[in-house]
């Protein structure tokens, strides 16, 4: 195991180093090729040829903006809200041709844009500039995009251990390694081996955010199932440490495979898009903040792996499962704002904030599915309370107390 570990932290490296689009290249420049998209779709729109403009828009977005990992830099390095912004006024600028608005108003849109990119760009390029900068942005990448995987392996192992089913780790790290191997594969078929769209990347990757979302909910009120009270404790412990089923050890595979799957090919991209940009100074630069924090994240596992075991077992599975109903709700606005990127969701748009630590967004589709998991969050704590009653009478009455 740990010899495949090295081989495959191997081929990443390799793979990541490997220079995809040639000269390097600031943020300033994809902003450029950006701009050079939205004018054709400008001089499309006064043709009248309402179809090719709106297709020059999503070139624009789906090709520099997209393409070259320029909105995953904005929501890694600025802010998940502000990226959301930026993609809004893309959808604005082709719901106004859509709607027939006249050109000025439509200049006016694409200005915005164009100012808000230049800022981010400037913003960005001035980060990288110095080696600490490209250190510091490689560095966040893989932590950022590598903690919530983290949190969800070290307390799912830790869940095991704590149930006397500590057997069943090593299935659990085997989980979290094929989740690496099937990450690199899609990451090269995405790059090398088809031309992908970028609007089939973010369906894909709104695909197994909403895949995660039913697992993760699930696994939620499984862990909560097992709190009760404390006078039932010592009936609780007995009955924690039976065995796993077949099927409950299949969905902790799973949601391990998916924390980890969810974000590995996202990432791998996001740095092959960094060293194309690179020159060779800076390449050593960002290998050194990927391994810097590939070994703070190992750091952060020990922590969670090992402090989750000593916390009790009552608040340990009360707070396992507000973290995986936590990433279940953040998912499922992610993971409907990423099909309404990638066209396979409509866009009906509200008036609240975006909110990126939660996962709103500021659209129907996205605020209606949270609101279903609200819902059954609800109904699911209530019938937790009946069966906990139905539980402490029995105990009460075999107890003879």
């Amino acid at each position: 195991m740990k010899k495949l570990a090295l081989i495959i932290s191997l081929v990443i490296i390799t793979l990541l180093a490997t220079p995809v689009m040639g000269a390097q290249r600031t943020w300033n420049d994809v902003v450029s090729e950006i701009g050079n998209e939205l004018d054709k779709a400008a001089k499309a729109y006064l043709k009248g040829d309402v179809t090719a403009a709106k297709e020059f828009v999503n070139e624009a977005y789906f090709g520099p903006y997209e393409g070259y990992q320029m909105e995953k830099a904005v929501r890694l390095t600025v802010s998940a809200k502000v990226n959301a912004q930026v993609e809004g006024q893309f959808r604005d600028i082709k719901k106004s041709m859509t709607e027939g608005k006249n050109i000025g108003e439509i200049e006016k849109k694409r200005l915005e844009l164009m100012n808000q990119l230049r800022q981010l760009a400037d913003q960005m390029d001035g980060t990288n500039t110095t080696g600490f900068g490209v250190f510091l942005s490689s560095f966040l990448i893989i932590v950022r995009e590598g903690f919530e995987a983290i949190l969800i392996l070290g307390a799912i192992i830790a869940y095991l251990i704590k149930s006397g089913n500590k057997d069943k780790v090593r299935v659990i790290y085997q989980s979290g390694l094929l989740a690496i191997i099937a990450s690199l594969a899609t990451a090269v078929v995405i790059k090398f081996l088809f031309n992908i769209s970028g609007a089939s990347q973010e369906i894909l990757e709104g695909v197994t955010m909403l895949i995660a979302v039913g697992v993760l909910f699930s696994v939620s009120f499984w862990l909560i199932s097992k709190v009760e009270a404390k006078k039932w404790q010592n009936y609780i412990e007995g009955k924690v440490k039976q065995s796993l089923g077949r099927g409950s050890v299949l969905a902790l595979w799973f949601t391990v495979f998916l924390a980890v799957y969810r974000e590995g090919a996202e990432t791998v991209l996001f740095y092959m898009a960094m060293f194309s940009g690179a020159d060779q100074g800076h390449s050593n630069i960002i290998v050194a903040g990927m391994l810097a924090g590939a070994i703070s994240l190992v750091a952060i596992f020990m922590v969670v792996r090992y402090g989750s075991v000593r916390i009790p077992v009552k608040p340990f599975f009360i707070g396992t499962s507000i973290l995986m109903y936590y990433l279940a709700f953040v998912f499922a606005g992610q993971g409907i704002n990423e099909l309404q990127a990638g066209g396979a969701v409509g866009i009906t748009t509200v008036n609240i904030p975006t909110i990126g630590f939660l996962g709103i967004y500021p659209t129907l589709e996205s605020v209606a599915l949270q609101g279903v998991l609200v819902l059954a969050a609800v109904v699911g704590l209530m019938y937790q309370k009946v069966i906990l009653t139905k539980n402490q009478k029995n105990y009460i009455i075999n107890s003879g107390g």
